[in-house]
């Protein structure tokens, strides 16, 4: 066959394969070497939407409040469409010059080119040459972007000529219904460059990082000259010296082209190669080293993301979708709040101590989550952690200072007892039922309940569960407000027992706290048992801060639940975070009422007492402010959850390795302190607020 087109004069075997070429472009590629392609072609030659639009993976943006300041992104390949007037025309025309100098001339086959290739080819016995067009390369990028298996991958880039038939074929008819810069815009949205770069934008940004516009003519042409061969040449992982003299070899074609002149070419090639290389995240886990506290926020949206069922039958779906679907998501997260919020809780605990430290800052009436901070980084790489505190767990390291465990809720950790905060959901229950905030009762130092001391109470007497006071000073006749702000177990306990301790049940479940343990469920779920879950209004049931400062959100939010939200808008579009009512209003005034007792900004409609356990926090703050503080038996764990009527943040301290870790009471100040200071911060951009009486 080689002697014998040897033999044939150079004229005549260009008119013999371009003959050739012309009817295998009006014959269909069906069979070749006795193989059925594609059963037919028929999906092929109709042009689907695949080759206009292939289904290309585009990588997701997450910003901040803001809009503009990048959290990280997510993608399975580093890409994102941008059009053609956003690329700078030296890219444009060094690909061009590069790959298919003819491109503006030819039908999307070169006829010149896919003869030489075919001579080449039947020489070496192999393909060793391409002859492809930018058309056809197009081509070949969307069958590949849009393969579904990998049958259909390997028939979209095998390197045999039936696969080049298709090309050819498909590229004539492509020509016919899109125009060359709508080629020219669509190869370099698909093309490969080097380095999971992936387009236009993301080689520009990864090796140069700039926007594609921006790119000067020596940085163009170096792009141009690595889709030959993406890895063989790419600078920033090989030794530059290939990808220089591909750059310059571009520089001369562009010159050959009149794309630019001689001397703009011998000046550009004679410019040393400046990267500066981009690193792109991917995931939460590659949120900015300097912002690894974002991390945790960022495993909160990732969760909500994959509860979302329009965007998947499943959750894997929904993530997949997350890294192909190119969607600029405004998340919820307030840098400034969140900024405030690590600094106070640095401040005060290590991320070297076993205790963690955290708050969680949500915006009422909105359930938008502002802020997420704890003394942890965001980080998979535990080998200089420290010791585990849990005594069964000696040989696993302890989550400190690394761990990606979301510590502060979203995720499934069972969380931590709350202790007195729980006492909210048994006051707003009583008032619902009618019982006045002037409601009083005796409260001794230790009270025998009605409860049997079994189920889920922490101590008993006889077979009583007989609970007690902190302190002397609690006890006497109380109200709501001297009761709540003094934190006074003896008289919650007499006001569950009247409502009946399933409705604070009920009312902890409405307002959006989920039980963790297989206790705290197997209890909550059966109203029997529930009746008798007297320790229930003093915390003994897991929670996370951040179902325990969107509850208090709701009752700032007078009674309107909104889910905790991590998302603000997607694409531009405001997401409904689906609020409902779960309080009636008066009933929300009411138990704030009582709660500002807590802080020392004082009730309108009843005395407080004359002392409180956050008395500090109203002069602190400097504005309206209610709250609740909770401790747990030994102090195991402290809490505070404050609210204005703007921002409602939660803040705790415990081990969370080992929850029997006494935290103590030299910590319980924490809390209240964080929360004080990152309310104060976070309101002095805010207009002045009070709440309503009802």
């Amino acid at each position: 066959m080689v002697r014998f087109w040897g033999s044939i004069p150079r004229l005549l075997r260009w008119g013999l394969i371009a003959g050739l070429v012309v009817a295998l472009l009006a014959t269909p590629v069906a069979i070749v070497a006795g193989r059925t392609v594609k059963a037919g072609s028929d999906m092929f030659l109709a042009l689907s939407s695949e080759l206009k639009q292939p289904k290309t993976g585009q990588t997701s943006y997450i910003y901040a409040n803001d809009g503009k300041t990048l959290l990280t992104t997510f993608y399975e390949e580093y890409r994102r469409y941008v059009p053609l007037g956003e690329i700078s025309p030296y890219l444009r025309d060094a690909v061009v010059s590069a790959e298919d100098a003819r491109f503006y001339e030819h039908n999307g086959v070169d006829v010149k080119g896919l003869a030489r290739a075919f001579v080449a080819n039947q020489q070496a016995g192999e393909v060793s040459q391409g002859g492809s067009t930018l058309t056809m390369q197009y081509v070949r990028m969307a069958l590949r972007d849009s393969a579904v298996n990998a049958e259909e991958v390997l028939e979209a880039t095998e390197q045999t000529n039936e696969r080049k038939l298709r090309e050819v074929r498909l590229a004539t008819a492509l020509e016919k219904q899109l125009s060359k810069p709508e080629i020219l815009e669509r190869y370099l949205n698909g093309a490969y460059f080097g380095h999971r770069a992936y387009g236009a934008l993301a080689a520009a940004q990864i090796y140069f990082s700039k926007e594609p516009k921006d790119l000067a003519l020596s940085e163009a042409a170096l792009l141009a000259g690595l889709v030959k061969a993406p890895t063989d040449f790419d600078p920033a992982s090989q030794d530059p010296k290939l990808a220089v003299e591909r750059r310059n070899w571009v520089l001369r074609q562009m010159a050959a082209n009149n794309y630019v002149s001689a001397a703009e070419a011998e000046a550009a090639a004679a410019e040393p190669l400046r990267l500066n290389v981009f690193e792109p995240p991917n995931d939460c886990i590659s949120v900015p080293s300097e912002h690894s506290d974002w991390g945790f926020f960022c495993d909160l949206f990732k969760t909500w993301w994959a509860q979302q069922p329009s965007f998947g039958a499943t959750p894997p779906q929904r993530l997949a979708n997350l890294r192909r679907g190119g969607y600029a998501i405004t998340t919820s997260i307030d840098p400034n709040i969140q900024a405030s919020a690590m600094a106070q809780i640095n401040e005060k605990e290590s991320a070297n101590s076993s205790y963690a430290h955290g708050v969680v800052v949500i915006e009422p009436g909105t359930g938008l989550v502002k802020a997420m901070a704890v003394n942890r980084v965001y980080s998979i790489d535990q080998s200089g952690n420290g010791p585990n505190t849990d005594p069964n767990k000696r040989d696993v390291p302890g989550n400190y200072p690394n761990t990606v465990n979301p510590l502060l809720g979203g995720g499934d950790l069972p969380g931590y007892q709350a202790g007195s905060t729980f006492k909210i959901f048994t006051m707003l229950a009583a008032i619902e039922q009618g019982h006045p905030l002037t409601t009083s009762y005796d409260a001794p130092m230790r009270y025998t309940s009605m409860y049997p001391g079994e189920i889920g109470h922490p101590s008993s007497c006889g077979d009583r569960w007989c609970p007690s006071n902190a302190n002397e000073a609690m006890t006497g006749r109380q109200t709501m407000w001297s009761g709540f702000g003094k934190s006074v177990n003896t008289y919650f306990v007499q006001l569950e027992q009247t409502i009946g301790a399933e409705n604070a049940v009920k009312m902890a479940e409405r307002l959006g706290l989920r039980w963790r343990s297989e206790v705290d469920a197997a209890i909550a779920s059966d109203p029997r048992r529930a009746h008798l879950w007297g320790s229930f209004t003093l915390g003994t049931a897991d929670t996370t801060p951040l179902e325990m400062a969107n509850a208090f959100a709701t009752v700032a939010a007078e009674g309107l639940y909104c889910p905790p939200t991590p998302v603000a808008a997607i694409n531009g579009e405001k997401v409904d975070p689906g609020c409902h009512q779960a309080v009636e209003p008066w009933v929300a005034r009411a138990a704030t009422d009582a709660a500002r007792c807590v802080t020392g900004y004082g009730a309108v409609g009843g005395p407080c007492g004359d002392w409180s356990t956050a008395g500090a926090v109203y002069g602190a703050v400097g504005r309206p402010v209610a709250g609740k503080t909770g401790t747990t038996d030994d102090t195991r764990a402290a809490w505070f959850v404050g609210y204005t009527p703007q921002l409602a943040a939660a803040s705790f301290i415990a081990d969370p390795d080992y929850p029997f870790h006494v935290a103590g009471d030299g910590n319980s100040w924490k809390p209240v302190q964080s929360v004080s200071n990152v309310l104060r911060e976070a309101s002095e951009s805010l207009p002045w607020a009070d709440f309503a009486y009802p």
